[in-house]
């Protein structure tokens, strides 16, 4: 069983600051890298790193040929990866002292992949497959469509969330992962109670995972809701969280672990990531989040 995800790749030039930067301020950074990320690119080296057999589909520029390598060197089949003339994806990303960031994204390279990219990546998948993809690249309406018609599982992260996210054919998607405000903008509703009335009621196709942050997170399938709650941890970064959540709990959900053992084991995945600076580079290897539950058993 394989995950193919058709998912971003960017270099991420991240800064230290000590506080959002205002308009008409300039602001002094205090560090700075140039890192591997990109959702897409994040998700993938969670899969991997879960255990998955997870084969990335995506572009970047022919002069960053080295952050391929990087996800090969994380166990992610590369053989959908496309050098491209056109500049890579790329984001500009602040992090305060608190852990909170926010970023600037380019899109670049990651918005070359085609109808044509799609169809031929999923020309040998086999019926127990999952496919994999996010609110980064171009040809999003394909991936979803084509992936149906071959009757594979789809999960859908809709993140950054935008308006397009409306208009796309959400009836294909069955896994859908959003955060709150994810959950906010597609149901239209502000208070959780009820953008999960909304869900149960318009939903019924597919299975909705609600990230909390820090309350932790629930899962709606069928008339059922499975909660977990977040573990307590120093959050230094949380960059990505949310990608290192979903690589987990979709590694393990997908090998037909149980719901609740599958959002835990997200859970405790996404603990550790944000304790360490960056995006790719803080996610866990399987050792660590076993280490990581075992001393949270109780």
């Amino acid at each position: 069983m394989a995950i193919i995800n058709f998912g971003s790749i960017n270099i991420d030039h991240v800064y230290q600051v000590d506080h959002f930067v205002q308009p008409g301020e300039t602001l002094a950074s205090t560090h700075y890298q140039t890192l591997l990320g990109g959702k897409g690119a994040n998700q993938s080296i969670a899969l991997a790193q879960a255990g998955a057999d997870v084969r990335h589909v995506g572009s970047i520029h022919e002069n960053d040929a080295s952050f391929k390598q990087a996800l090969i060197k994380k166990g992610v089949d590369c053989r959908g990866v496309k050098c491209s003339e056109v500049p890579s994806g790329h984001a500009i990303i602040q992090v305060t002292p608190s852990g909170e960031n926010a970023i600037v994204l380019f899109g670049g390279a990651n918005q070359t992949i085609t109808a044509k990219t799609v169809m031929q990546a999923l020309d040998d998948t086999r019926p127990s497959d999952w496919v994999l993809t996010q609110n980064e690249t171009s040809s999003i309406e394909e991936v979803l469509r084509q992936a149906k018609e071959k009757q594979l599982k789809v999960a859908f992260n809709p993140a950054p969330m935008s308006e397009s996210v409306k208009q796309l054919p959400l009836d294909c998607v069955d896994l859908l992962i959003v955060n709150e405000t994810e959950a906010a903008a597609i149901t239209g509703k502000e208070e959780l109670e009820d953008i999960v009335t909304v869900f149960k009621e318009q939903w019924s196709h597919s299975e909705v995972i609600i990230t909390l942050g820090k309350a932790g997170v629930m899962m709606l399938r069928k008339n059922d809701v499975v909660e977990v709650k977040a573990f307590s941890v120093d959050a230094v970064d949380t960059t990505a969280a949310g990608d290192t959540f979903i690589g987990y709990f979709l590694s393990a959900y997908s090998n037909h672990t149980d719901a609740k053992q599958a959002l835990r084991r997200g859970c405790a995945a996404s603990a550790i990531a944000v304790t360490r600076e960056g995006a790719a580079q803080s996610i866990p290897t399987q050792k660590e989040v076993d280490r990581f539950l075992a001393k949270h058993a109780n």
